[in-house]
């Protein structure tokens, strides 16, 4: 069988298309195999956020090489989409495939056999209109898949390069939605992760929006969870808050972008909310689900943010009920009106102001664990086991660490959370296994 290999760069959103991918490639009759081992045809997904997008795609491109230089290699994704010229200049690079075609590789390229140039296949991003279902999963363990609903962005943040490599903002059809849902849930997936590039923008076009589809999908009494990746604040409604604290099978768990704490940055950076917005929806949450675990995207070192301005940021998030951070440093990015602005910020500062947030992301999430110590939590066990430990994630997305026992694995158990080492919570089990029955 020829043998084919994967590698990604990127967001949630990318793995699930890579694993669509992989798909095709095992319906032509590929074996799929690690990246490190020899195949015949690589393909690289490949990222545009920051500014070592180049750099990362030519280091892949190089161990690909190493690993079998008479290999076809493939690169794809939203850099791709928006440098190919750059791409094909990288030696080794046997096509570089867009954002509409990367689903359409054995249409395009057929043989993989090599020739003497690359092959560059992409339409220009105003023509990015279709959608593309995939979704990626665990094979192994089978616990959590993601599963994408939404791609392309209609915002216009002033650093992002996003909207530039996937387009306008378009959605699945619900139909589409819950028939790929519900087969995920046939082969054994508990925890379904909604993912897009703007998944609060979930039905804009289409007659319809996210709550809806969050509706059809708990219009079962099957066995699962619903976790949403990433939402915008401006678009987390009151009532999928409420929907949230009010169904189980909803996580309580909220992970929304703020990237700066000061509005005056918020509106350089062409956000859609204030800062003392986002403080309120922060509070909201946790007045009506205690327990919720809320995550943060900040970016330090945006032109013009001074060190007062960084400070107020770092203020802002430190009185926030919040359980980490995502922090990002921020770079330079082509064709962005960032990239023109006054005040650039030293590198070394960035770093520093980023190494400041992540010692506060560590401080939150140690904090948050304690706060739940002695209480229960229903976690989703994976099956790796880790020198006799097994782990999983609770609906408020604690990390999670009891002994190993093989029953409890792709199972939602009720636990105990006895101690944390800031990293992790551990605990006792509370349901036993009686003739099938929890008890």
């Amino acid at each position: 069988m020829p043998k084919a290999g994967f590698f990604t760069l990127g967001c949630k959103l990318n793995f699930s298309e890579t694993s669509t991918i992989g798909k095709q490639f095992l319906e032509h009759g590929y074996d799929i195999v690690d990246f490190k081992e020899k195949a015949d045809v690589y393909v690289i997904n490949t990222c545009t956020v920051t500014q070592f997008a180049d750099r990362d795609c030519r280091q892949v491109v190089r161990r690909a090489q190493r690993t079998n230089p008479d290999a076809y290699i493939i690169v794809t994704g939203c850099y791709a989409q928006l440098k190919p010229e750059e791409i094909t200049r990288i030696e080794g690079v046997d096509a570089v495939v867009g954002s509409n075609e990367k689903f359409k590789l054995f249409d395009l390229i057929g043989n993989f056999e090599k020739q003497e140039l690359s092959c560059t296949f992409v339409t220009p991003t105003d023509k990015l209109t279709d959608f593309y279902s995939s979704y990626s999963t665990d094979a192994d363990a089978r616990t959590r898949a993601f599963l994408k609903v939404q791609d392309g962005c209609d915002y216009k943040c002033s650093f992002c390069t996003i909207p530039l490599a996937r387009g306008k903002s378009r959605s699945a059809q619900p139909e589409e939605v819950l028939e790929n849902f519900n087969r995920l849930l046939d082969e054994g997936y508990k925890e379904i992760i909604l993912t897009g590039v703007n998944v609060g923008d979930y039905g804009r076009y289409i007659n319809t929006d996210l709550y809806s589809l969050l509706l059809k999908m708990l219009d079962t009494n099957r066995d699962f969870r619903l976790r949403i990746s990433s939402i915008e604040p401006n678009l987390l409604e009151d009532r999928i808050i409420e929907l949230t604290a009010n169904d189980e099978r909803m996580c309580n768990h909220f992970h929304i972008p703020l990237q700066s704490g000061n509005t005056d940055m918020l509106r350089a950076m062409q956000r859609r909310y204030k800062a003392e917005y986002y403080a309120e929806l922060v509070h909201k949450i946790k007045s009506k689900i205690p327990d919720a675990g809320i995550g943060v995207d900040v970016i330090v070192g945006f032109p013009g943010e001074t060190e007062e301005e960084f400070r107020k940021t770092y203020d802002f998030i430190n009185k926030l009920p919040v359980s980490y951070l995502h922090v990002f440093t921020y770079s330079e990015r082509p064709d962005t009106k960032a990239i023109l602005m006054d005040g650039v910020v030293p590198v070394g500062e960035r770093r520093e102001r980023n190494n400041m947030l992540r010692i506060l992301s560590a401080k939150k999430r140690s904090h948050f664990y304690n706060e739940n110590l002695g209480k229960s939590a229903e976690v989703l066990f994976e099956a790796d086991n880790h020198d006799g430990m097994m782990k999983g994630f609770a609906s408020n997305y604690i990390r999670v660490a009891i002994p190993y026992d093989n029953n409890l694995v792709n199972k939602i158990k009720k636990v105990k959370i006895t101690s944390s080492d800031g990293e992790l919570c551990y605990a006792e089990n509370l349901t036993v296994e009686n003739n099938n029955i929890a008890v």
